[in-house]
């Protein structure tokens, strides 16, 4: 959590895939320069959760957006109320604060996204979507052959729960958004919400291009939308997906440009 002294807005951040939340503490500084207040979430399984993923221990995404997600919207609401809120996320982080407003519409009223899209094989440029429905089926069956995936060894995500990787690929193989568990439609539900939402998009990342982002963002027709691209030039660094975090200003400023106050 990161207070500025007079906050205009507060924002619920969702780290990306393996990420703990601690490594977001620049983008979270920079914010407060525009007096946004950033509560961090810490997914289950990384940073400092009390779990970790393994044989015996597993969740999927039910856990993720009905259980611990509404559990950080109400300690932010009760530490700073009546404020504008925001929420978003880097990556997966995004993914799920959609489908969080897509089951509560009222948690915030704008969206915004980072490094961020649908990892929807069809939404990939050539020749990479053709080699993405074979690690979609191989990663959750490595997740289950060890309990957990062992993404710090492979280069992909951290010590992942088999639940999160099954309902990941789930919809990068079909393009939807749903979870074991919830009967909600999330894709009818995100259909309704209409947050503002702004989208920022890395020239060199090559895990959520645009056409990712692009495929996101259609899901919400009813909501006002306005994505840039940046290049090394603005993120004074490599314009890759995590690169950005070290030196997150530029992204700050022009995300800050649209707040809504109150």
């Amino acid at each position: 959590m990161t207070l500025p002294r007079d906050p205009v807005a507060t924002l619920l951040w969702l780290p990306a895939l393996g990420v703990a939340a601690r490594h977001y503490q620049p983008f979270a500084q920079s914010l407060a320069r525009h007096g946004i207040a950033t509560f961090m979430h810490e997914w289950r399984g990384h940073g400092s959760s009390s779990l970790r993923a393994g044989h015996g221990c597993d969740w999927g995404y039910r856990e993720l957006l009905t259980v611990d997600l509404p559990a950080s919207e109400a300690a932010l609401r009760q530490r700073l109320p009546g404020l504008a809120r925001v929420v978003g996320g880097h990556s997966l982080g995004g993914q799920l604060a959609c489908c969080h407003l897509g089951l509560a519409p009222d948690a915030a009223g704008q969206l915004w996204l980072v490094a961020s899209g649908a990892p929807y094989w069809r939404a990939f440029p050539r020749p990479l979507r053709y080699a993405l429905p074979f690690a979609y089926r191989f990663l959750p069956w490595l997740a289950r052959r060890f309990g957990a995936l062992p993404g710090r060894r492979i280069g992909f995500g951290g010590q992942e729960a088999p639940g999160v990787m099954a309902d990941w690929a789930s919809t990068a193989l079909t393009g939807r958004y749903a979870a074991r568990g919830i009967e909600v439609d999330l894709e009818r539900a995100m259909a309704s919400a209409a947050p503002r939402v702004r989208g920022v998009v890395l020239d060199d990342d090559w895990l959520a291009p645009i056409s990712s982002l692009d495929f996101l963002l259609a899901k919400f027709p009813n909501a006002p939308t306005q994505s840039r691209r940046m290049g090394a030039v603005h993120v004074d660094t490599e314009a890759d997906h995590f690169a950005w975090m070290r030196t997150p200003d530029a992204i700050a400023d022009w995300l800050c440009e649209g707040v809504e106050r109150g």
